[in-house]
């Protein structure tokens, strides 16, 4: 059995993949590894460079663009690893963090799934850990509370803006951008539920490591460079916009009913509608406000 099973779903982000891949093996030590790409459809040569630049990755072609959670899924049917690191294409591995995070596995029984450290391109630090989300988060998002109150607990809770990441700890759910999980577990439990799109498919995966019985924990020792928000950041125009903003409150929803119960997601829905009468209230405490001084001046 292979020591590791490397799973990146990619969809137009070719130069940062090459950056991603070549870190990986520059980085792979003595570990016994594949690499999967599951593309979604990418028109900007990607098929290319894999294939010619990185002829030893199982390039896997969708027909369509699958989603973050069926495209990882196609290529872990096919994974053979003892352990599964679902990557995203936008990282850069840095020295040791494989290896690193293999070895803590190795040692750690109880451990179901790990994250690592993760950084800016400018090597700031990136908070990649959350606590599970719940109505009280909700509530504190809603009332942007967890924005002005960063650096508190309570309010801070969610986000864990509190905590610097600077220490090994069990935490609920790490950042999906690098996720390592054990593959037993995953042949029980599944890996993604493909009912979500994206957004949310981490939380949920996280969770139900943590309903089977196993721990998450945070690696500090092992970093990777995160560029964030590439695919996405392909979203482009009100559109498109608005098709994002819809499928991540979808996604939401989906979690909250999935383990907390149908009962939670019309508090959701109101919470939306609050924030919303929120934002249009200081937005129009702001045109008043700059109507008046101009008139003022005037």
């Amino acid at each position: 059995m292979l020591d590791l099973s490397i799973i990146i779903v990619s969809w137009n982000v070719e130069k940062l993949l090459r950056d991603c891949l070549a870190s990986i093996f520059q980085n792979q030590d003595n570990l016994e590894l594949e690499v999967f790409v599951s593309d979604n459809l990418s028109s900007d040569g990607t098929a290319k460079m894999v294939t010619t630049e990185f002829p030893q990755v199982k390039y896997l072609q969708n027909e369509s663009n699958l989603g973050f959670t069926k495209g990882n899924n196609r290529a872990f049917k096919q994974a053979t690893g003892k352990y599964v690191l679902f990557l995203n294409p936008d990282t850069v591995i840095k020295p040791a963090a494989l290896s690193k995070m293999i070895a803590f596995l190795e040692k750690q029984a109880d451990c179901g799934g790990l994250g690592p450290r993760l950084l800016n391109p400018d090597s700031s630090l990136q908070l990649s850990c959350r606590a599970f989300p719940t109505i009280e988060t909700q509530l504190y998002n809603t009332l942007f509370l967890d924005a002005i109150f960063t650096k508190t607990k309570l309010f801070g809770k969610y986000m864990m803006s509190w905590w610097q990441h600077n220490e090994l700890r069990e935490v609920d759910q790490p950042m999906g951008a690098a996720l390592l999980v054990r593959k037993e577990l995953l042949d029980k439990i599944g890996a993604f539920d493909e009912t979500i799109i994206f957004w949310y498919d981490e939380v949920d995966l996280c969770y139900r490591i943590k309903q089977a019985g196993w721990k998450i924990y945070f690696l500090p020792e092992a970093e990777i460079i995160h560029y964030g928000g590439q695919a996405f950041g392909q979203w482009k125009g009100l559109r498109q916009s608005l098709r994002g903003a819809y499928i991540w409150r979808q996604s939401r929803n989906y979690f909250f009913k999935k383990h907390y119960g149908f009962w939670q997601v019309p508090i959701l829905m109101f919470l939306d509608v609050l924030q919303a009468g929120i934002i249009l209230a200081l937005l129009y405490a702001i045109i008043k406000t700059i109507i008046f001084l101009l008139q003022t001046i005037v």
